[in-house]
């Protein structure tokens, strides 16, 4: 038998290949017809740092071969088509498509895809080749010849967010003879512990710098508290114990390493806060907490019938407990240690000149005192000198003034150089110079300064965590709505825009949010939505051309020709770098070629 077939195995093998050949063609030809390929959403949306789309690909049923599979090849093609990137294949084989539903006869297959997002892969393309696969080990693959464009450019909402940057001033300076005062430092503990860590707001460092200046000390107040939360509260002796840490940690730092104070000579005073309310009521209003919650907040407290336990219970119920226990209940299991201290009188002399002397290292730094030092920087006014004198006194004092105006002085030195490159590296140092300066005066407003030079230099996690420290510390109405609408407008950018949202919720009604809130709206096609938002921007600045042009992308979202010219002519007449803008926006890449588009940008 198998000598019959040997002779016949060439022509079974050359048969076979005539089929192949045959029908892979002919597979190709008939999913090729009435074929479509379609990205959603259209153009191609960043989402932080990836660009996340699907695509959605329609072939007539028809094609269907047993042993034979029609792909669709995705590639992204950049930088003038010098770089690809093999995105995937699409594979209409059992399992991978389904009869759609709405046109009878076409097979349809949906896919997920990413891409990263960088600067370079804009301008660039999505495209798709066909090809037919025999299913088999080693089997045949027939290719297209073409490809097809499936879409053009990617869209970055996070270039497109709007955020009107704080103007951040220096400190004012002044030179005083008189070293007394009280320095106040708080300290923060973990929920149930009253250990002393070294982070947010601990300020050991701080306290260990005070104690070892060896000022002659007169009198120390120590006071902490508990949050009001089951694990706080339930211990009872909890803030006593926090307390207690306190006292005995600068007690011992003052044994070990003051040659001019004495344990026996401070007067130590110390008060535990033990259930109490009054602390709780006080972060409550100066949070971002709207005034209807602040009410519930506060008729719960002074009004409701209850235990202590029973009123924190009740607020569990409330929409606003998610802030009260993110924001609120971590700033309450606080301590906080007071000293009360003198120095000797200094007279005031050449001020300037010696503080050059002092960074030129031809003088000791106690030439002059930390006030007169600092003060010093603002006898010049170069920005190089300020630089090297605030440096000076941050690196011998530790002082939170020293370190703040440094980083004032470095955004503004920042700003003033033409490369990207070396800009963003000043606003980084700035940044790290207001994180040492937030740590050692915690206030919602130096943790804010932080973070808008953390977002400037595009350091965009440390920029949130430094929005969320401002927010827990809580502040000033105003404050915290500026904190919340930059922390919005950091969140979209990065890809969280539901997390935009809430904090736009809190952040009230403003030119930014307006925009901000109308491009995360035109992202989610809520185009109405968006567009009373674009109308609230130009209530709020009718100079301003940017809402007209967003209303002008909603338009060309609605495929509203006549109104996408009249709101670009609008944006145009309001400020002519609108023009190139649009001719670059892919939102108008359907009109782009239209007479009414060409007319609106003259």
């Amino acid at each position: 038998m198998i000598n019959i077939l040997r002779p016949l195995a060439p022509v079974l093998l050359a048969a076979t290949l005539f089929l192949s050949a045959c029908t892979l063609p002919r597979v190709l030809k008939e999913a090729e017809t009435g074929r479509t390929v379609m990205a959603r959403p259209t153009p191609l949306t960043a989402s932080g740092e990836a660009v996340p789309f699907e695509v959605i690909a329609r072939v007539p049923a028809s094609h269907l071969h047993k042993g034979v599979a029609y792909e669709l090849l995705l590639s992204y093609r950049y930088e003038h088509g010098l770089r690809e990137d093999t995105i995937g294949r699409i594979t209409f084989a059992t399992g991978n498509y389904v009869y759609d539903e709405e046109t009878k006869g076409l097979l349809m297959a949906t896919q997920k895809f990413s891409l990263p997002n960088t600067p370079s892969r804009n301008p660039g393309e999505l495209l798709a080749r066909a090809q037919v696969r025999e299913l088999k080990t080693g089997g045949q693959v027939l290719r297209a010849k073409s490809e097809v464009r499936v879409a053009r450019g990617i869209a970055d909402p996070a270039r497109l967010v709007t955020r009107e940057d704080t103007v951040l001033t220096l400190l004012p300076e002044r030179a005083n003879n008189t070293m007394s005062g009280t320095r106040v430092l708080p300290f923060y503990f973990d929920e149930g512990q009253w250990f002393i860590r070294g982070y947010l707001g601990t300020n050991v460092q701080a306290l260990e710098d005070l104690i070892d200046a060896n000022q002659q000390t007169k009198q120390v107040l120590i006071i902490a508290g508990h949050s009001p939360d089951s694990v706080d509260a339930h211990n009872r002796l909890l803030a006593s114990k926090r307390v207690r840490m306190l006292l005995y940690y600068y007690q011992q730092r003052v044994k070990t390493f003051s040659y001019l104070n004495q344990v026996q000579d401070i007067r130590f005073d110390t008060l535990a806060y033990t259930r109490r309310w009054d602390t709780f009521l006080s972060k409550v209003t100066t949070s971002a907490l709207k005034a209807d919650q602040i009410d519930s907040i506060v008729s719960i407290i002074n009004d409701a019938k209850g235990t202590f336990r029973q009123k924190e219970k009740a607020l569990h119920r409330l929409s606003s407990f998610d802030y009260i226990e993110q924001y609120i209940y971590p700033v309450l299991r606080f301590g906080t240690v007071a000293v009360t201290y003198t120095a000797p009188k200094r007279y005031d002399s050449e001020v300037y000149l010696l503080s050059k002397k002092i960074v030129d290292k031809q003088l000791e730094v106690d030439a002059l005192t930390p006030e007169e030092l600092r003060y010093s920087a603002t006898l010049t006014p170069l920005l190089a000198e300020k630089q090297r004198i605030y440096e000076k006194s941050a690196a011998t004092t530790n002082s939170w003034e020293a370190f703040h105006n440094l980083g004032v002085v470095l955004l503004q030195r920042g700003e003033k150089e033409p490369t990207d490159k070396i800009r963003k590296a000043y606003y980084r140092r700035a940044a790290v110079n207001f994180t040492l300066a937030a740590h050692r005066n915690p206030t919602a407003e130096f943790f804010y300064h932080a973070a808008t030079a953390y977002h400037r230099a595009g350091d965009r996690l440390e920029a949130l965590q430094n929005y969320d420290y401002a927010i827990k510390l809580g502040g000033e109405r105003p404050l915290l709505r500026k904190v919340f609408s930059d922390r919005a407008a950091l969140e979209i950018e990065i890809g969280q825009p539901d997390e935009a949202l809430r904090s736009l919720d809190y952040a009230g009604p403003s030119y930014q949010n307006a925009l901000n809130r109308g491009l995360i709206l035109v992202g989610r096609e809520g185009y109405e939505s968006a567009l009373a938002q674009y109308q609230l921007a130009q209530t709020l600045r009718p100079a301003a051309a940017a809402p007209v042009y967003g209303m002008a992308v909603v338009a060309a979202r609605q495929k509203d020709e006549a109104a996408v010219g009249n709101y670009l002519k609008q944006a145009v007449t309001l400020d002519r770098s609108y023009a190139q803008r649009a001719v670059e926006d892919l939102e108008f890449q359907d009109y782009a070629q239209g007479k009414v588009f060409r007319e609106a940008l003259r």
